[in-house]
């Protein structure tokens, strides 16, 4: 039961970092019936989804390194990394303030409810506007300052907060909007894991690491994000962002209609 437990919760990863519903909000509830797991778990299964995005993203990347002299991967790359920077300090700073996730149920299901109603108001007004796949600095700037609210809220998500930043700022193209937002994920996520990681190692719990456990759910995790990604990625080309929107309304509805209730604490 236990590796069925690490599958389960590697899936749950692997679906829900970057789609646009909010994997931490997700594995927050699954560990409430599944068992808390270590910081090192939750941070080494997300590496596994970082992974696959960076696989599925290779050769854009590198084009964007080794053809950087190129005007328009020159101002893309700036734009990647003053949303990365932002980010990045931000992160920091909110961390020596001692800031630290909730682990309850409640504003989980809220910013669920929240984060819906705001995709669908994001939606209406990006199709109001020209098609739009240019990333201004505005963008840049938005994208790098969501990733911290996202961070902040668990159930946020933070690929929705970035994507529907970036459309709501200018960058109309969902494609275009996905795309930037992944991208600037890709190093922002390594950083955090990395960082995370690195204080597990230096200060440790004083638990055991049960590494098989861990394992199986990092493999799981690369694999169902893999295919996630894909197929996220080709579902926006001709599809509204509207079903997820739905979900995280209905789900985040259910969840404290099961609090109010006393199903779930």
């Amino acid at each position: 039961m236990t590796y069925l437990n690490d599958v389960v919760l590697g899936v749950i990863e692997g679906i829900t970092e970057f789609l646009p519903i909010s994997s931490t909000g997700h594995l927050i509830l699954a560990e409430h019936w599944l068992g808390t797991r270590s910081d090192t778990y939750n941070i080494v299964i997300q590496a596994g989804a970082i992974l696959a995005v960076t696989l599925i993203y290779w050769r854009r990347l590198m084009e964007l390194l080794f053809h950087w002299r190129e005007p328009a991967n020159r101002d893309y790359l700036l734009k990647l990394t003053v949303a990365f920077a932002i980010t990045a300090v931000l992160g920091l700073i909110v961390k020596k303030m001692g800031f630290e996730l909730p682990t309850t149920i409640q504003p989980v299901a809220w910013a669920l409810v929240i984060g819906g109603i705001w995709m669908l108001f994001a939606e209406q007004v990006a199709d109001r506007q020209r098609d739009n796949s240019a990333i201004l600095w505005r963008v840049a700037i938005g994208v790098g300052l969501a990733q911290i609210v996202a961070g902040i809220f668990p159930g946020t998500s933070r690929s929705a907060a970035t994507i529907f930043v970036a459309m709501l700022l200018g960058t109309s193209n969902r494609a275009a909007a996905t795309e930037f937002a992944f991208l600037v994920g890709i190093p922002t996520m390594y950083a955090a894991s990395g960082y995370e990681l690195l204080k597990q190692i230096t200060h440790g719990n004083g638990q055991p690491e049960n590494w098989g456990s861990l394992g199986i759910a990092f493999v799981v995790s690369t694999v169902t994000a893999f295919v996630a990604v894909k197929w996220l990625l080709g579902y926006i080309q001709g599809h509204r962002f509207t079903i997820f929107a739905v979900y995280r309304i209905l789900f985040g509805g259910l969840l404290l209609t099961l609090l109010g209730t006393g199903v779930v604490s």
